[in-house]
């Protein structure tokens, strides 16, 4: 293969900046003021060539960091790369005795910090994406012991926002002839039900089984979220049978539903950037482009917080001597699944699991994630399932319960945009029984 002249120009300058680093720096200085150094001359570059080789530099830098050096190095960007404080007073008072568009303009320039344009340079680097991703996957842990951090997280998640919008995403379908590699980490990043090997993922790739998963051109071989359905012949109640049930041969004649059952993130470093509300919308245009005889798209999701809702309500002044008692049964993975035969146990935990999806709320909206998830996506609470999940998981985390989200879309539209701007959570008859029990 012929290597363009220009890309030998970058790897000859990316040489001579490492051989210039060693010369500036020598033993006296931290690996950590190297990189601060080279994140200062890509800054400031205007060649393309020494910017992409700058960039590069500052990437591979930044992956040889140790633990600490990484904090060291997140910390510095905090300290060293904000916007200055008496350029943005300058400006602040040069818009306010002479209010025009140019000072308007100046003074947008002078509070975006410079390390908004630091990102964007380092972006432009082979792989430059995925390292700023991972730099922000380092970052987020940090953010609760570090006020300092937030403004660097904000930085990287406004670009971000940009960067990973929809237009950029390409929808994959998967299966069993996709790339090993690929197939690998969807057995890595199941978040939900966990896979035990190629055998397990095999199964969920089967023919009455759909796996997509949603791309960027910057990392074609790391998904951004996956999503995991079962067509079947009504709704499924049970993750369990709906994992080991036999493979249905007669799928796209007989299935009249489908059941969204796992969607995972896989890239940590992109919490907060929404993917999964295109990912569902554009997999049902896919399903019912192939499978026109199907009525129902639902899900059969976890309710992870109710566990923990639990025991923080224990001695709610709203709950009975009963349901305590209940609660602290719940609580132990054993004695809940001696509840299964007692229907009257069945039916007051139930109660409870239903207050806890429709009535107890933080800022107007449902406390449990998965919920808000879906009602933003336009869906309603349908059917609470006894014993949908009875691994350990699911009996620690939502005390066996799953429960199905059903996405009518005649109303899914209509009902995003109730519970978008007035709080409306839409709920199924059935659901509406057991809250009028409440």
């Amino acid at each position: 293969m012929v290597i363009p002249n220009w890309v030998n120009s970058i790897v000859v300058v990316g040489q001579d900046i490492m051989r210039g680093d060693r010369k500036l720096f020598g033993t006296d200085h931290s690996v950590v003021d190297k990189l601060g150094v080279l994140c200062e001359q890509l800054l400031t570059s205007k060649g393309e060539a020494l910017g992409t080789a700058l960039a590069t530099s500052v990437v591979e830098n930044y992956k040889q960091l140790d633990e600490q050096g990484k904090i060291d190095f997140l910390h510095y960007l905090a300290a060293e790369f904000s916007a200055p404080k008496e350029r943005m007073d300058e400006a602040m008072a040069a818009y306010q005795k002479d209010p025009t568009k140019q000072n308007l303009y100046h003074l947008h320039i002078c509070t975006e910090p410079p390390r908004r344009e630091l990102f964007k340079r380092i972006n432009m680097a082979p792989g430059g994406t995925h390292a700023l991703v991972s730099l922000r996957a380092d970052l987020l842990p940090l953010l609760k012991k570090s006020p300092d951090l937030w403004e660097v997280d904000n930085d990287l998640r406004h670009l971000m926002n940009s960067w990973f919008n929809r237009g950029f995403l390409e929808l994959v379908k998967i299966d069993w002839r996709t790339p090993a590699n690929i197939l690998e980490k969807l057995i890595a990043y199941e978040a939900v039900h966990t896979m035990t090997g190629w055998k397990d993922l095999r199964r969920r790739l089967a023919e009455d089984r759909r796996c997509y998963a949603f791309f960027h051109p910057a990392m074609p071989d790391e998904p951004l979220i996956f999503v995991q359905v079962a067509l079947t012949s009504g709704l499924a109640d049970s993750v369990q049978e709906l994992l080991n049930e036999g493979i249905n041969t007669n799928t796209e004649r007989n299935a009249d539903t489908a059941v969204f059952y796992s969607i995972s993130d896989c890239q940590y470093g992109l919490r907060g950037i929404s993917f999964g509300n295109f990912l569902i919308k554009q997999v049902v245009m896919e399903l019912q482009s192939e499978l026109p005889n199907l009525q129902e798209v639902a899900t059969l999701s976890p309710i992870p917080g109710f566990s923990r809702w639990l025991a923080n309500h224990i001695s709610d002044d709203d709950l009975s001597d009963e349901q305590i008692s209940l609660i602290e049964q719940a609580r132990d993975p054993d004695k809940l699944v001696k509840m299964t035969s007692s229907p009257e146990e069945q039916e007051l935990l139930t109660k409870i699991c239903a207050r806890y999806l429709y009535q107890e709320k933080r800022y107007n909206k449902p406390i449990d994630p998965v919920a808000r998830f879906h009602l933003r996506n336009g869906a309603s609470i349908g059917r609470l399932n006894w014993m949908g999940d009875s691994s350990l998981k699911g009996l620690r985390e939502s005390a066996g319960l799953m429960v199905n989200y059903r996405y009518n879309l005649d109303r899914v539209a209509q009902q995003h945009e109730k519970f978008v701007n007035e709080n409306v959570v839409s709920i199924e008859k059935e659901f509406q029984k057991i809250v009028s029990s409440i």
